[in-house]
This record gives C-alpha cells, structure tokens and sequence, in this order.
C-alpha cells in the first residue's frame, strides 16, 4: 500500500492522473480510493487476474489483483493510454515442453496501450519472451538503452529492437501507428536506475537456483511467477524487492512524461 501511494505522488506531482486497476469484490475499479487500496493491500488469497479470468471475477463478486494483460485491457476500456508496471510476464524457461505463455504478450497485440515496464522478468526466457512479441507485431523500444532490460539488471545481452529518447518521439511513434490503423499497443523497456540495479552477472546465478527450487516443489502455471518473486526476495536478502521498488518508480516517473507527450503537453 506504500509503495502504491508513493506511486500515484509520483505520478501526480508529474502532472498526470494515476488510476490504480482492480478487481473489489466484483467491481473492476478504475482508480481505486486509499480505503480500498488498504483493504486490498491486507486480502488474504486475492486472484490473480489476466483476460481469461478478469470477467469471472466480476460475475463471483471476487477480489482480485489485475495482470498486464487485464490491466492493459481495463485501462483501453477506459480510454487509458499509458500504463506503468514493473515487469510483464513472458514466455517461462522450459515453455517448449510446458507451453507456459503469458497471455500478457497477446494482449499487447489487441490493448492500443503503451506500456511501460522494465523489462520482462529476469525469471523468464527473455530471448523467447521477445521473439514471441516481434511474431505478434509488437513494437518493443528501449529507452535510451542499446539494450532490452532485463527488470533488476540494466543489461539482458539482447539488442534492443528500437530506440527512442524521448517521451515525445514515444508518444508521436504510437501516434503514428494509430493514424495507420495498426491494433495493438507498444512496449518501453525503461532501465531500472544504475544505483538501484543487481547485475545481471549476479542475478543469474540466483535465478538459476530459484527455478530449480521451484521445479523441486512443483510449482506450476499461475504460481510460478508469484513462487519466485517470492523466493528470489530470500535468496537475495531483501535486495530483489528494493530494487523492484526503484523500478517501479522510475517506470512511474516516464509513464507520466510520456502521458503528458500524449495529451500535447
């Protein structure tokens, strides 16, 4: 809950409006007041929410937090152009055999909303993640980066397909592709600040260890991505969630820049 209060101050003192997405009991919640976010801050066993579950939720009077995939489709319901997150989900290690795919990836291709994030999870097969989101016509640009970020690290040894600067050139980019006609939404990988970061060098050796663990427990679909979050923040001593914070708030910072560009300011 303080995380996300200081996100929306960010987003505020941007001169951009935040809207927190949600599902409370029932009600999909564009923008959420500090009762509820408190409330769904303490919810024992809250869904997960994506596109294939969002309207279950709904129907149940279920609560529930919102994927990117439902987060995206909840904001273009709303006319909500920008969206700030801290990873997206992806094609998971061993998805050849599993076939384990966010349906995050597929909504990028029908949401027209731009997303910014700071990478996929580092806990995914990155290289897959990407070549699925080119398959599927998915602008992914790096923001001042050479690089695809790869969330904790500011480097995933992946070139980054395209490049912009500037909140601007973002902004003008999705504008164009509008005024083409081409469906869908972008992706802005937005490097997680240099002081903030874990080197990739040190990350993967700790990945490497959660997804062993996780595959000895048996831990499978929906649960893997909360199950290693969860794990790599023990094995890291609590520096996986500090620097997830940081990115969370830098993503918020450009998300709002780049809302502003949209709006002609």
């Amino acid at each position: 809950a303080e995380v996300a209060r200081k996100v929306e101050a960010i987003i505020r003192d941007g001169g951009a409006v935040p809207a927190t997405i949600a599902v409370i009991d029932g009600a999909l919640k564009i923008g959420i007041s500090d009762a509820e976010l408190d409330a769904l801050a303490q919810t024992q066993g809250a869904m997960k929410l994506s596109r294939a579950d969002l309207a279950f939720a709904v129907s149940a009077g279920k609560t529930g937090g919102t994927t990117v995939a439902a987060t995206m489709l909840a904001a273009a319901l709303a006319g909500i152009k920008v969206f700030a997150t801290g990873g997206i989900g992806g094609v998971h290690k061993g998805a050849e055999e599993t076939f384990d795919i966010s349906a995050d990836l597929e909504e990028f291709s029908l949401s027209p909303v731009i997303t910014v994030c700071a990478g996929a999870k580092a806990i995914l097969d990155l290289e897959k993640t990407f070549e699925v989101l080119e398959t599927k016509g998915v602008p992914v640009v790096a923001f001042q980066a050479d690089e695809i970020p790869a969330f904790w690290s500011r480097q995933s040894g992946l070139k980054a397909p395209l490049k912009l600067d500037t909140p601007h050139e973002i902004a003008e980019f999705q504008k164009a592709r509008q005024t083409l006609g081409i469906a869908g939404g972008m992706l802005i990988a937005n490097p997680i600040p240099e002081d903030a970061e874990i080197p990739q060098a040190e990350m993967a050796g700790y990945i490497t260890r959660a997804l062993r663990e996780a595959a000895e427990a048996g831990v499978k679909g929906k649960a893997v991505t909360p199950w290693l979050l969860g794990r790599m923040l023990e094995i890291t001593s609590g520096r996986s969630l500090t620097a997830n914070i940081a990115l969370v708030e830098n993503n918020a910072r450009l998300a709002t820049k780049i809302a502003r560009a949209m709006a002609g300011d």
